[in-house]
């Protein structure tokens, strides 16, 4: 199968080796994903919710980038600094999967790469096959 490396340009994917999301075949793989903007900006500082209806959002374009949407994830997971934040982080997330309904885990992290992160999630998604029209 090929493979297919989808890159959000940030500087750390050369750095650490690593990219935003690989396709391969009609599976899709996101890297755990922060609410860090394209200028290196932690949006939402303090805002659990704020923070993870961003990450969901970056998730989604990259999701794009490989043919794929939301409605393809089947897995998701989420490392928090504060699991008595998960009613925020849940709602942000329901927001977007409330209906899709992937499995998906939530658990505590000691911290996460910058200290003004609350949120780091990461997916797995399954790209439909379309039904061959005759």
């Amino acid at each position: 199968m090929d493979r297919k490396n989808i890159s959000s340009e940030s500087m750390w994917e050369s750095t650490v080796g690593y990219s935003r999301a690989v396709q391969i075949g009609n599976q899709v793989f996101v890297s755990g994903t922060t609410a860090t903007d394209e200028s290196g900006v932690v949006v939402g500082v303090n805002d659990a919710y704020k923070q993870t209806r961003f990450i969901l959002k970056k998730i989604e374009s990259a999701l794009g980038q490989a043919g794929a949407s939301m409605k393809d994830v089947v897995r998701t997971r989420m490392f928090v600094t504060d699991i008595l934040r998960w009613e925020e982080i849940g709602k942000a997330h329901g927001e977007f999967f409330k209906d899709i309904r992937p499995v998906s885990t939530m658990v505590e992290v000691s911290r996460l790469i910058d200290p003004d992160h609350l949120v780091e999630i990461e997916v797995d998604a399954v790209v439909s096959q379309k039904p061959v029209v005759a």
